[in-house]
């Protein structure tokens, strides 16, 4: 099957390590169709004096990849498409593989009447080629690779020049051929649209590689609003949120009334006994936030009576304003640089065997608020070195030098949410990103840890798109999904579009574990932490992931916490 994506605009350094991370774990082929902002490249065989001037002088970036050819420009207005497959075992098969990318375009521009063609001894596809004023519309560079399961698989692919500012072709000498210039389709006077181009080559790539069949999901970007006119009837204002909701084909006034009743499996009855009061004090007496009542979580009471509570560091306030999330957004407070050692203490008085730590997104920190993440699981290995430490974190904006920090802490689940499916993300989490959240999952699977990630349901999403999004997750490394439903914190929130029923997760959960997953948590009520024990213990094969990671090291036994039999 060929997987098809179109994921909008990614930096390079995530593209990159996202091609690799499906390369080595994906069953099935991909093709991500994408921009990126502003960079140079350079392959493996570049000449460094074909960069011309300094990239940041130009608003531009360097990166040194691993593909075929020499340097190039990559920006906004020009299509890249890089088709991930599997290859015949053959020394050939990329030269082969570029060839067909070539026929790929050549044929893609044939549908939107642009002639064009290969250039003798030059890779790539050419406008007026075999003449003096040939002119390069497509560059192509590939690499292949032998993956861990023995197959030969092929990475990177071919930048499209659409509507691109071809000025920054001027800074450096492109591919490293001189004496040919660079071409657009709106330089040659073509002037169809960046979706039109994008329908155009999927239908060829298809062609070529998905013989199996296809799936394709697409990441919203919104459009350009045209300007209201005397003309236009008047409209009520419509919030963000809820016009990023339409743009993105949900339907808000179908949606279910917030004051609806819930269906009889979302009804959650309150449980303050002695185990729920006994954290509480536990957790004021610290001064510490829990995820569990900043989120309005409604599994706070029986987690709570069980001992069982989610940590949330770096604040109780969020720099992002996410559409389904009733977290604080309000300007955030400096790092309060105890606080990791005093979520270590409350572990060891609780004496966990599993953790969980959580974070707000911290925008407004250098690294995202990773450094106080990863000081939070050191405090609590140096008091409770036994104890299971899962993290959620936020995508520190792409910055893979932040979660590194993180990785380098070895926490033993890394857990990351994509949220929802790839249509919704900009409507659900404007300041995320679909390619980001996978990108940081693939680089969690990289780094050797157990990884986890999870879906909310009830936003308007088609039982496909969630399957999708599930194989998307395991295709880079994921272990562990959680699924729930959504729940709409107040008006101000996006909508509920429908309940989903307890046999409806349950055929998900199914999915998700035929596609690869280890393990499933789903049901109407589950968020990221619930569960997280038996969840973690499950992906891990073993009744205890801390001492699969760890043997040696005393365990910590689970105490009450006031009549709680067990901790979670």
């Amino acid at each position: 099957m060929l997987r098809v994506r179109r994921l909008g605009q990614v930096t390079y350094a995530e593209a990159y390590d996202l091609q690799h991370a499906l390369a080595q774990r994906a069953d099935h082929d991909y093709l991500l169709l994408l921009e990126h902002p502003h960079v140079y490249t350079l392959g493996v065989h570049a000449d460094p004096a074909h960069v011309l001037h300094d990239p940041e002088a130009v608003g531009a970036t360097l990166f040194r990849t691993d593909r075929g050819g020499d340097v190039t420009y990559h920006g906004p207005g020009q299509l890249v498409a890089y088709p991930i497959v599997t290859l015949e075992d053959d020394p050939g098969a990329g030269r082969q593989h570029v060839r067909q990318i070539e026929q790929v375009v050549i044929d893609a521009l044939a549908d939107l009447g642009v002639e064009a063609s290969r250039h003798a001894g030059y890779p790539g596809v050419w406008i007026g080629s075999g003449g003096p004023g040939a002119r390069k519309i497509a560059a192509i560079g590939v690499r292949t690779l032998r993956v861990e399961d023995g197959r030969r698989r092929a990475i990177h692919g071919v930048a499209l020049n659409v509507e691109c500012d071809i000025e920054m072709f001027s800074h450096i000498v492109p591919c490293g051929i001189v004496g040919y210039s660079v071409t657009s389709l709106r330089a040659e006077g073509v002037s169809a649209a960046m979706g039109d181009v994008i329908e155009a080559v999927t239908a060829r790539a298809v062609s070529a590689w998905g013989s199996e069949g296809t799936d394709r999901q697409d990441v919203h970007v919104g459009g350009v609003r045209r300007p209201w006119t005397d003309k236009d009837p008047v409209v009520p204002v419509e919030r963000p949120a809820l016009r990023r909701l339409r743009e993105a084909g949900g339907n808000p006034d179908a949606s279910v009334p917030l004051r609806a009743r819930k269906p009889e499996w979302l009804r959650v009855r309150a449980r303050m006994g002695e185990g729920f009061l006994s954290l509480d004090q536990t957790i004021r007496d610290l001064g510490l936030v829990t995820v569990c009542e900043e989120a309005g979580c409604p599994n706070i009471f029986e987690c709570w009576a069980d001992g069982t509570a989610t940590f949330m560091v770096n604040g109780s306030r969020c720099t992002r304003a996410c559409g389904f999330c009733m977290v604080d957004t309000r300007r955030p407070m400096p790092l309060d640089p105890e606080e990791p050692e005093r979520v270590a203490e409350a572990v060891e008085r609780m004496r966990l065997a599993h953790a969980v730590v959580t974070c707000v997104a911290r925008d407004d920190l250098s690294d995202g608020g990773a450094g106080a993440m990863a000081e939070t699981i050191r405090a609590i290995r140096r008091r409770s070195p036994r104890t299971a430490v899962e993290v959620l974190i936020s995508d520190y904006k792409g910055d893979a030098a932040s979660l590194q920090l993180v990785l380098d802490a070895r926490p033993d689940v890394l857990n990351h949410n994509v949220e929802t499916v790839a249509r919704l993300q900009r409507a659900v989490r404007p300041s995320a990103g679909y390619a980001r959240s996978l990108t940081v999952l693939g680089r969690a699977a990289e780094a050797g840890l157990v990884v986890k990630s999870g879906l909310m349901v009830g936003l308007g999403e088609s039982e496909d798109e969630v399957v999708s999004t599930l194989a998307d997750m395991a295709s880079v490394g994921v272990s562990i999904a959680t699924i729930g439903q959504y729940l709409r914190p107040s008006s101000a929130h996006l909508p509920v579009a429908r309940w989903w029923s307890p046999a409806e997760l349950d055929a998900l959960a199914a999915a998700g574990r035929a596609l690869g997953l280890a393990h499933v948590e789903a049901s109407p009520l589950t968020r990221s932490s619930y569960h997280a024990k038996q969840a973690a213990d499950a992906a891990a094969g073993s009744a205890s992931l801390g001492e699969v990671l760890r043997p040696g090291v005393p365990i910590p036994i689970p105490q009450r916490v006031g009549s709680s039999p067990r901790v979670r």
